[in-house]
């Protein structure tokens, strides 16, 4: 038995509840020091569709709860097109904590590293556990990294679901930020079409199961 499975068995919280409630008292790196709290996965326990992105941005960690600022706009809009109810999907980020940088009086995104998203994981594996999700989907580099535990090329992996190596699938996407930070329209139309079939593709494997 690992040290990840030995502590998962002694300490995992029972419940959706508990699991915020730890994850508000996690110091196992500093991100919590400049932060203004965690932000849990969101969902029903019984949610079949798992949507894992990065980290909280300035807006959810402002209202501490996951994708309620512009990228989580964007998901929402390609959650309904894809026919896809957000209420009954399970939706967190790899990393809990929001890290930034300032600039002036701004708080400005910086990108969790490999200690922090691997001392995140933690907290991933509780989700997984409690909730039991057919299928995780990734979203960005980042989501990716933590699902696999290892560095993903997402062009490599994208819109298939494969399976992950302590139990369950997973598929790999993009993160909607990225479709904001594209310029040109005609590449915001072209992506953002690319990502609505990587959730319908999603949508029709758990509708499978």
């Amino acid at each position: 038995m690992t040290l990840l499975e030995q502590q998962l068995r002694q300490e995992t919280p029972r419940s959706l509840k508990a699991l915020r409630e730890a994850e508000n008292a996690c110091r196992r790196c500093n991100l919590y020091r400049f932060a203004t709290q965690a932000v849990p996965g969101e969902g029903p326990r019984d949610a079949s569709l798992m949507l894992i992105g990065e980290q909280p941005g300035n807006d959810e960690d402002l209202d501490g709860h996951p994708f309620v600022g512009p990228a989580g706009r964007v998901l929402d809009k390609a959650l309904q097109e894809a026919g896809i109810d957000r209420k009954q999907v399970f939706v967190t980020n790899a990393v809990k904590h929001f890290k930034h940088e300032m600039r002036g009086k701004r708080r400005l995104h910086k990108r969790p590293d490999p200690g922090e998203i691997d001392a995140c994981r933690w907290w991933q594996h509780i989700e997984r556990e409690l909730v039991k999700p057919k299928l995780m989907v990734a979203l960005g580099a980042t989501a990716a990294r933590s699902v696999f535990e290892r560095v993903i090329t997402i062009h490599k992996m994208r819109g298939c679901v494969v399976p992950v190596r302590d139990g369950g699938n997973a598929l790999v996407t993009i993160h909607p930020s990225y479709l904001l930070r594209l310029r040109e329209e005609r590449d915001k139309r072209t992506e953002y079409g690319r990502f609505l079939a990587d959730l319908i593709t999603a949508k029709a494997f758990v509708d499978r199961m």
